[in-house]
């Protein structure tokens, strides 16, 4: 009897469309669709890459990704607004980190993330931009 009643809480996450597909809609109250909105650029992918490996203060991002800090603030605002990730002000830094309750499917792309950044030049070059800055001071508690 509780399978039943957990498939059925699980079908509500699911839109049925004209076409006959399922769809899901949302899970844990995050809009599936809008988890893929931010996982289809390259910058917030990036991003997100520099974040799996731990908090990071946007002016070292800044650094990181050789890009203006307008671009890379209006990318750290998009992922927010939709959940991926949070800040915190400290003095005069925003410390940006992944989100402390990210959905499954967050997880599990950011899984499929760390295979990639193994694969992409790109990824792999931010990482070691990343590991010769001395993050310590202004990133960690």
């Amino acid at each position: 009897m509780s399978s039943d009643i957990a498939a059925v809480r699980y079908l509500r996450n699911f839109e049925y469309t004209f076409d006959g597909i399922f769809r899901m809609r949302n899970i844990g109250g995050v809009e599936i669709v809008s988890v893929y909105k931010c996982l289809c650029d390259l910058t917030r992918l990036r991003i997100l890459n520099l974040l799996n490996q731990g908090p990071l203060c946007v002016c070292f991002m800044q650094e990181v990704l050789e890009e203006p800090q307008v671009k890379v603030s209006k990318h750290l605002s998009y992922l927010r607004q939709h959940g991926l990730i949070e800040c915190e002000r400290r003095a005069n830094w925003s410390i940006y980190r992944l989100s402390d309750s990210p959905n499954h499917v967050l997880l599990e792309n950011l899984k499929c993330l760390q295979d990639l950044s193994l694969e992409q030049r790109c990824f792999r070059e931010d990482l070691k931009r990343l590991k010769r800055l001395d993050t310590s001071a202004f990133c960690e508690k």
